[in-house]
């Protein structure tokens, strides 16, 4: 009789073990990236993939969210739409994910947050989605506040475009321009904004990705007689296209999107060939939380901190998780709140790196706000989830990737006024 009690005993106390374990990792954050690790922009997809990593390393060894480690499940979506959304299915039916980071194509984007992300009330962070039409769908109400973003819109990148022009002192630019949503939502916006500073755009190529040659289209452009080149594509058929260009004696004054800075698609192309061109990306800002974030990726990957979309990452990544903690639950609707609540102008100031998110996990834990100032400097979503933020021109030179130029804050929205847009 002692016996069986002792066992009634032991085996209540192991249920109650395996009942408080289970309900601590239903409790535990997990948090789903889906990502171009191969197809067209596999080539910058992977480094991108590096700078996410690190924001989760980093919130791990500062202790993790709700007193767990977090963990990370990232799936690549082949750049394709359509696998980007069964990724981001599988993440949120099976992994049950509380959240979405990544998406580097605005079309993969725009098919997550319709089918995936607004259905099941998944906040979704995109580190460098740029369609116009996001905006427009939040507008309209259509995220329901789901969607967020730590890189301007394609308005932004088209203003540092015509800048780059100005510039330059072209003056009969061809823009030759992916046919998706990516593409479309740029090269118009560069179109007007380019005529409104003074310059002339002779014609707009569009052309249909993952195709071996685009010889008819680079033709077509050529046929104009530009005196430059403005070219919105992806690492891949950027590349393609490029080697092109130059074969059949495309002139050198080339302007990049931020798709092609990439040491890679540089080797690609042949840094010889491209001795005057330029490009536009996101600016970081300077100070201390650029240079921690820069330092840190550099230790981690034995590699500059250099390329579209790592340090929009980083940040879409830690200000998730800090969301996460800041959030009373990890379900949507809490996460979604909270994502605003750690960008409070009032709280306590907190950066990149273990140190300074463990500032941030501290604070939240004692239950006081903050300011989460990034790997981009400081920024706030607005009511559509957007972001503002510095640009900056770049150029090859002596076999790296420099800043040539860095257009301010203040001068980005001075353009915009200007321009119109």
């Amino acid at each position: 009789m002692n016996a069986l009690k002792r066992w009634l005993a032991t085996s209540v106390a192991l249920c109650a073990m395996l009942g408080a374990a289970n309900a601590s990792a239903q409790d535990c954050p997990k948090l789903g990236g889906v990502l171009a690790l191969t197809g067209a922009q596999g080539a910058i997809g992977k480094v991108i993939a590096d700078a996410g990593k690190l924001a989760v390393d980093q919130v791990n060894k500062a202790g993790g969210v709700k007193g767990c480690q977090v963990e990370f499940s990232l799936r690549d979506d082949t750049s394709q739409p359509s696998v980007g959304v069964d990724a981001a299915r599988y993440l949120v039916d099976v992994q049950k994910v509380s959240a979405i980071v990544g998406l580097v194509g605005s079309g993969t984007a725009l098919a997550v947050v319709n089918s995936v992300s607004v259905p099941n009330k998944v906040p979704t962070i995109a580190c460098c989605a740029v369609t116009p039409s996001l905006t427009k769908m939040a507008q309209e109400g259509k995220t329901d506040g789901y969607f967020f973003r730590t890189i301007p819109t394609a308005r932004t990148m088209a203003l540092a475009h015509a800048q780059a022009v100005k510039d330059k002192g072209y003056k009969k630019t061809v823009i030759m321009y992916i046919n998706n949503d990516f593409g479309t939502g740029v090269a118009p916006d560069a179109k007007k904004a380019i005529e409104q500073l003074g310059g002339s755009v002779v014609g707009m190529v569009a052309y249909n990705e993952n195709q071996s040659s685009y010889r008819s289209e680079v033709n077509k452009a050529l046929a104009l007689e530009p005196d430059s080149l403005v070219l919105v594509g992806l690492s891949q058929d950027g590349t393609i296209i490029l080697r092109e260009w130059f074969s059949l004696g495309g002139t050198p004054n080339v302007i990049l999107h931020n798709t092609l800075r990439s040491m890679d698609v540089v080797k690609g192309i042949g840094e010889r060939f491209l001795t005057k061109a330029v490009g536009v990306d996101n600016g970081q800002a300077s100070g201390p939380t650029a240079d921690a974030f820069n330092k840190d990726f550099t230790a981690a990957y034995n590699r500059p901190a250099v390329g579209p979309g790592l340090h929009t990452m980083y940040d879409a990544v830690a200000v998730t998780l800090l969301a996460m903690q800041a959030a009373p639950k990890l379900d949507g609707a809490s996460i979604r709140d909270a994502l605003r609540a750690v960008q409070d102008p009032t709280g306590l100031e907190v950066g990149p790196g273990v140190e300074g998110l463990k500032k941030g996990l501290d604070a939240l834990k004692a239950g006081k706000k903050i300011r989460y100032v990034g790997a981009t400097g400081g920024f706030r979503f607005d009511k559509n989830g957007d972001v503002t933020g510095p640009m900056l021109i770049w150029k090859i030179s002596n076999g790296e990737i420099v800043t040539e130029k860095t257009l301010t804050l203040e001068e980005m929205n001075a353009l915009e006024q200007k321009v119109g847009l």
